[in-house]
């Protein structure tokens, strides 16, 4: 009969998804918000590219169980949906927020199901409906992370339902629902915590309800047995078997979700929760005041706040506070209904005791009772307990309306509730759609709460409006003026404005108000790792100063001392280190860093240019890779390694090289640098149709793009495209007039290919005006002087040349040509240094002997660490390039190559002379 009862039909269920479609419809345009953030858009665990074993080792916000910051809440099973959803569509919101309507839908049918065992079918629609558009409910069901309460609630009415088929004929035992039940308790655990209270509504139910005992009977029966008088009945040792093995469930359960927590309860601050730091009786009158506030939420949810921390209720810190006949008065209420619903019995007291059940048993994790919570107030945790409330009112609906005086004002009150109740729904998801909207209809009902000022800060801060920013994060200072948080976002926003001196002043207020290490004595508070920061932060600020780089150091080294474990700490000292010039002591921060994570692949990626710094391509090669295997799509990894593999000079590794390049400019398409290395590769193997594809890809996301404008200029002259290169030099020289290399390789262009003498005189003229000591530039301005016939003043020049370069054995062998030529004026023509260039080529092909930029303009990366205050790899700058070595050729085949004369042979001879630069 209690099955029949409880069947759903489908037009209630049609009912249901509609009302429940109607009302939440619009959460489908909100975005991730809140604690979304953490829990979906920061947290690695949903990548496919993570282990699957990591959603069971790390907290629903992606940290893991064993660090000291995690929050401990460990919902695996949630985690996973949310894995489910990024595979599905990545971070696409709206198929997060359809499923959580799903899920919601789920749950009230399944309600509807549990309602039908202890109401008639039409309070059940009226106790399910109510559930179904209940205000309170948005944050569980808008809000992504609510899902955990959506899952947990499933799997918690599950096993309950299942719990109510163990009762057989004649009162036997069914062991098989019993079992279910037990594997749905551990799910449900899996999904939220709370899951584990439906063992306390089983017992409940299998004591008063199933068995039917009242309270009055089981203490007249312990009496008895006591006296002496009665043996205990079957029927009461059959239910001790149920409770004894359910309870033995519950403290296996207890046992491993302690093993997983590591026996460590969460640290919160003492602005989550202030009360749980409040002295007595503070202490317990704010937490019993906090229930009355609970039940008025569910009772008048007309002023919705999705963050009740810090400043938001007031401690009662008296017995004389006025709010205490609140708490009084709740207290007095449910006593008299907890009295009614043991000592009496009948159909309507087990109505009462199981919605009171469902109120009271889920809402003990939150309650402070056993341990202390990180909020004050959490409206998605009353999504189970207004179960338990919505019964009481379709109750009470179904007394009032059975009585023919009250029956229409009855109806019209619960159309009035119903209708509000779900337009109220309606509005309040918009206030999810977006961070601020979310953040600003919480100030309109609560402005003592800094946490929110700092949250709309922080949204208007992410839009890059930064000086309203600043008015929220001053006024969340005004409000609560020891909370280090906002101090330390006013200083980051100053930064953000390059008001530096404002900045260190708040980042320093923000400082003092940190415990303060006592010398001599055992640093033994608990300090909550983001306050640590402040250290970080005023440490980057000033290190931008190159006369306060120790003083940086000596906050890093403060925050290492108050948090020994403060891995972010070791990362940005390690940076600073390498920007001290001291590699070492950069090292040992970072391998003290990688004891602490070493799973981080930031921190491999680092050591690695540790060791570039150390001149050990080979160790940053290893630690490069090991970054890799962590984070395959590690872009400064892909890219820095790829370069390091193509300066090595080793053939083998260049096919690698490309193809960590590709990955690069996957991942960066809009990055010039990728293309560019791309190119140089292709320079390397002679792909000289593929160099010139890339350079010209890289020079079209970058026009001024030095590098790559040299090099492909380069590049047309290697392959006999002297003329294709001139306006590339064009390019180059216009952006960067005083570039000497881009300068000599023009000048010998206009000399042996155009035959421009005068153009290739101003390149070389133009580039003793930059560097008179510039030995290449003055070397081929002599050749000019000697194509001009001026051989006097081109043995002057030469004279000056050979002075800035003595040991250079060409200069002295032009210069005795060039006199000898003189004293032999009657037979110029017969001259042996040979006319119209011949001359000027071997010069020429001499004086690329010390042309440092050919091949290659390449970048390299130095560890930055440059977060929003805390640490991050900076791109890779250009700094430095690797000269190739070439092989000197003989003087026979320098002879064989004047004879010849043959311009395209002749480049590509004089190209081998050109060296790697810049």
């Amino acid at each position: 009969l209690l099955e029949k009862m409880a069947d759903v039909s489908l037009k209630e269920a049609a009912l249901i998804v509609g009302v429940v479609a109607a009302c939440y419809w619009n959460s489908l345009f909100c975005g991730f918000v809140f604690d979304d953030v953490s829990a979906i858009l920061d947290n690695k665990d949903l990548h496919p590219s993570t282990p699957l074993k990591n959603l069971f080792q790390n907290d629903f916000w992606g940290t893991p169980m064993s660090e000291e910051r995690s929050h401990k809440s460990y919902r695996p099973l949630t985690v996973l949906t949310f894995r489910l959803n990024y595979l599905f569509s990545e971070l696409n919101a709206v198929s997060y927020h359809f499923l959580n309507l799903v899920f919601h839908v789920v749950v009230c049918i399944v309600f509807l199901k549990v309602c039908k065992l202890f109401l008639d079918n039409r309070s059940s629609v009226v106790a399910s409906l109510l559930f179904a558009v209940h205000p309170i409910h948005t944050e569980a069901v808008t809000g992504v992370v609510g899902r955990a309460e959506l899952l947990s609630s499933i799997f918690f009415l599950a096993a309950f339902l299942s719990y109510t088929k163990s009762k057989g004929p004649h009162n036997t035992i069914v062991w098989t629902p019993i079992a279910v039940t037990v594997f749905l308790v551990a799910v449900a655990t899996l999904c939220k915590e709370q899951g584990i209270t439906v063992v306390g509504i089983c017992c409940v139910y299998e004591v008063f309800i199933a068995q039917g005992y009242t309270l009055p009977a089981l203490l007249d029966t312990a009496v008895q047995i006591l006296q002496g008088k009665g043996s205990i009945p079957l029927s009461m040792l059959q239910t001790l078997l149920k409770l004894i093995v359910l309870m033995f469930s519950t403290l296996l359960l207890v046992v491993v979700r302690v093993q997983v927590i590591q026996s460590q309860l969460p640290v919160f601050t003492r602005f989550d929760n202030p009360a749980a730091v409040s002295p007595s009786p503070a202490r317990q009158l704010t937490f019993n005041y906090l229930l009355p506030v609970n039940a008025w939420l569910l009772l008048n949810p007309s002023e919705l706040c999705c963050d009740w921390t810090m400043g938001t209720i007031p401690l009662v810190e008296s017995l004389l506070d006025v709010r205490n006949v609140a708490t009084l008065t709740f207290f007095c209420f449910l006593g008299s209904l907890m009295v009614f619903s043991l000592r009496y019995p009948g159909d309507s007291s087990k109505t009462v005791l199981m919605a009171l059940c469902l109120i009271v048993l889920p809402f003990i994790p939150a309650s402070n009772l056993f341990f202390p919570v990180g909020f004050v107030v959490a409206e998605r945790v009353l999504y189970v307990p207004s179960m338990g409330f919505c019964i009481l009112v379709a109750h009470g609906w179904k007394k009032l309306s059975n009585k023919s005086v009250l029956r229409k004002i009855s109806w019209v009150c619960l159309a009035a509730v119903l209708f509000t109740h779900a337009l109220k729904t309606l509005h309040r998801n918009w206030d999810w759609e977006s961070e601020y909207t979310l953040f600003m209809s919480a100030l309109k009902v609560n402005k003592n709460n800094a946490k929110l000022w700092n949250n709309v800060g922080h949204a208007l801060e992410n839009e890059k409006n930064f000086e309203r920013a600043l008015q929220f994060f001053i006024q969340a200072t005004q409000v609560q003026p020891d909370d280090i948080g906002a101090h330390m976002n006013v200083g980051r926003t100053y930064k953000n404005l390059n008001k530096t001196k404002e900045a260190e002043e708040s980042y320093m207020i923000a400082k003092s108000l940190m415990p303060q290490i006592i010398p001599g004595k055992k640093y033994a508070a608990r300090v909550a790792p983001n306050h640590l920061n402040v250290y970080i932060n005023l440490a980057n600020l000033i290190r931008a100063n190159e006369s306060r780089l120790e003083e940086a150091d000596q906050l890093y080294r403060q925050a290492i001392s108050m948090r020994p474990d403060f891995k972010q700490a070791y990362i940005s000292r390690g940076e600073l280190l390498l920007k001290m010039n001291k590699p070492l002591k950069a090292k040992e921060a970072y391998l003290r860093a990688l004891e602490l994570d070493r799973t981080n692949a930031d921190l491999w990626y680092n050591l690695a240019i540790v060791y570039i710094e150390l001149k050990d391509p080979t160790e940053a090669l290893k630690n490069f890779n090991r970054a890799l295997e962590l984070n395959p799509t590690h872009k400064l990894a892909l890219f820095n390694s790829a370069l390091l593999m193509q300066e090595s000079g080793d053939a083998r590794l260049r096919p690698e090289a490309k193809q960590r390049l590709l990955h690069y400019v996957k991942e960066e398409p809009q990055d010039s640098n990728g293309y560019f290395n791309l190119g140089m590769l292709a320079m390397d193997d002679k792909k000289d149709l593929e160099a010139e594809a890339w350079m010209k890809k890289a020079i079209r996301l970058q026009p001024n793009f030095r590098s790559a404008l040299f090099n492909l200029a380069l590049l047309y002259s290697q392959t006999g495209k002297e003329l294709m290169a001139l306006p590339v030099l064009e390019d180059l020289l216009r952006y960067y007039p005083d570039h000497t290399k881009g300068l000599i390789l023009k000048g010998d262009i206009l000399m042996n290919q155009k035959k421009d003498i005068v153009g290739a005189k101003m390149c070389f003229e133009k580039i003793l005006e930059l560097d008179p000591n510039n030995v290449q530039g003055k070397h081929n301005l002599c050749v000019v002087y000697f194509e001009e016939k001026d051989l006097i003043k081109a043995e002057k020049c030469l004279v000056e040349t050979l002075a800035l370069a003595p040991h250079e054995e060409y200069i002295q062998r032009h210069l005795n040509i060039v006199r000898s030529k003189i004293a032999s004026l009657g037979a110029m023509e017969q001259s042996s240094l040979p006319s119209h260039g011949t001359a000027a080529t071997e010069a020429k092909k001499n004086s690329f002997q010390n042309l440092k930029e050919a091949k290659s303009e390449k970048t390299t990366t130095k560890s930055t660490v440059d977060n929003k205050e805390h640490s991050k790899n900076k791109k890779p700058t250009e700094k430095s390039s690797v000269d190739k070595e070439t092989h000197k050729k003989s003087t026979k085949e320098i002879k064989d190559i004047e004879k010849k004369r043959v311009a395209a042979l002749k480049r590509l001879e004089e190209i081998e002379r050109i060296l790697n630069g810049e």
